[in-house]
């Protein structure tokens, strides 16, 4: 079957079986490789994506069921990866072998838009489906932290009112 997925801001079309996962559809279908196959049970987080802004294990979803729907992909959190996540996993030096971080960013961006202030208990609850084998847990919570602070600069900046 052919599907227009709404993707990064732009309407794609794949042709695909019902069944086939969203993270394929994406990775072989539509060459956005920033997207990782982890487990394929949806129990790493590797898979991540934001879907109508929710964190959702691309692995598992099939691409029948996203219809209309608005998927981000780490591609199109930042073109320029000028993210507040992006910003702070670069000033942390966040990642180690840094594969699963598109989904730790991914999941911690689904956080962070809807608790823009996120205590630790918020960032372990949001980011406890995400595994990283690197067991950088403490500097991902330390970047959401600091990405937290520089959004708020960045929207106090775009407001006028950071003086």
């Amino acid at each position: 079957m052919k599907y227009q997925l709404k993707i990064n801001g732009q309407t794609r079309t794949i042709e695909a079986p019902e069944d086939m996962p969203l993270l394929w559809a994406l990775r072989d279908g539509l060459e956005l490789k920033g997207t990782k196959f982890g487990c394929g049970i949806a129990q790493c987080g590797a898979c991540t994506v934001l879907i109508d802004g929710v964190a959702r294990r691309s692995c598992v979803t099939p691409v029948s069921s996203v219809g209309k729907s608005a998927i981000t992909t780490i591609e199109g959190l930042s073109p320029d990866a000028t993210h507040p996540l992006q910003k702070a996993w670069e000033e942390l030096d966040v990642p180690q072998c840094g594969y699963c971080q598109a989904g730790q960013i991914m999941s911690a961006a689904a956080l962070l838009s809807k608790t823009p202030n996120p205590t630790d208990a918020d960032i372990d609850t949001a980011m406890g489906g995400n595994l990283c084998r690197c067991a950088t847990y403490l500097r991902i919570r330390r970047a959401i932290h600091r990405a937290a602070e520089l959004g708020k600069t960045t929207a106090s900046s775009a407001t006028g009112s950071g003086r």
